[in-house]
């Protein structure tokens, strides 16, 4: 089944291929500049620092439905070993296996592809088995710092979190944008909040994944008009899942990472960066979100800090 016409119109209006070259690999990251990032700075104000990353355990978000991304599994591979003799200093080390997107993950401009093409139009054949994606990987991504901006989606609307069912809209962001007394700038950093990561926090994995609220097919579109950075958000998916338009499965991931370049994370603890925001009337902050450069790899797991 292809991909609907209207899907194909939404691509063109937000397609930013050879924007930046026909070599570019790092997409939107390309709009957060020296001129940016000294605004970032200017953004810090308590020193207050705020993790947003879910912890690395055995029972986290991955419930099983998307195959081979494990939640970690943590092994120790040597406990007070004298590897050096009797009497020297011991050491103890440690192994993991997981799914580089099990937890608070950045997607490489590689995670999806659509009509045989990844970012900036190359082939999408050049992610292969033995060597992952030859170009836009995550270790092509280089520094994610710049000035982050929360669009509290749900608090905006007086709730605790977003139903299942809803999908986020330009007109929801705007709202939002609106609520917290800030204006998105080119190079910015989006975290948009809908709550659910309360239903992961409360014990309920289950019922964390679906159905999901979540970014709509029409949200692109805002960011691009805005010169958004990168995009994340605390859902699973990212995105309305299940899709808003009957059977175009992962279109804002289509959108965002192929047509556009623009990373976009999921699985972001956004609860205490709520309340901070919130307490403070301060909605943008320094934003420090760097990917672990796995060499070839179409995602990573991160673990972002906001200073407010």
């Amino acid at each position: 089944m292809s991909l609907p016409p209207e899907f194909h119109d939404i691509a063109k209006r937000v397609n930013n291929w050879g924007r930046w070259g026909a070599e570019d690999e790092r997409g939107t990251l390309n709009l957060i500049t020296d001129e940016v990032m000294r605004g970032a700075a200017a953004e810090v104000r308590s020193g207050r620092r705020i993790p947003l990353a879910l912890p690395l355990r055995q029972d986290g978000v991955q419930t099983g439905i998307i195959p081979g991304r494990i939640n970690p599994l943590h092994t120790m591979v040597q406990i007070n070993q004298e590897i050096f003799g009797p009497g020297t200093v011991a050491c103890s080390d440690d192994a993991v296996t997981f799914g580089l997107q099990a937890a608070t993950h950045w997607d490489a401009l590689t995670h999806v592809s659509h009509s045989g093409k990844i970012y900036n139009g190359r082939p999408a054949a050049t992610i292969t088995a033995h060597g992952g994606a030859e170009f836009s990987g995550i270790d092509k991504t280089g520094p994610v710092v710049s000035r982050g901006v929360l669009l509290d989606v749900a608090r905006a609307k007086g709730l605790d979190r977003l139903e299942g069912g809803h999908a986020v809209t330009p007109e929801d962001l705007a709202e939002a944008e609106e609520f917290a007394g800030v204006t998105v700038r080119a190079g910015d950093i989006v975290l948009v909040r809908t709550g659910q990561m309360r239903v992961y926090l409360s014990g309920d994995r289950l019922g964390y994944g679906y159905p999901s609220p979540g970014l709509s097919v029409r949200t692109p579109e805002w960011f691009h008009a805005r010169d958004v950075a990168a995009v994340a958000n605390d859902t699973l998916t990212f995105e309305i899942f299940p899709p808003e338009i009957e059977d175009l499965w992962l279109p804002v991931h289509a959108l965002d990472l192929v047509e556009m370049g623009m990373l976009q994370g999921q699985n972001w603890n956004l609860e205490t960066l709520s309340t901070a925001c919130a307490a403070a009337s301060r909605y943008a902050f320094l934003l420090s979100a760097m990917p672990e450069p796995f060499v070839g790899a179409t995602g990573t797991p991160v673990a972002p800090v906001a200073v407010l």
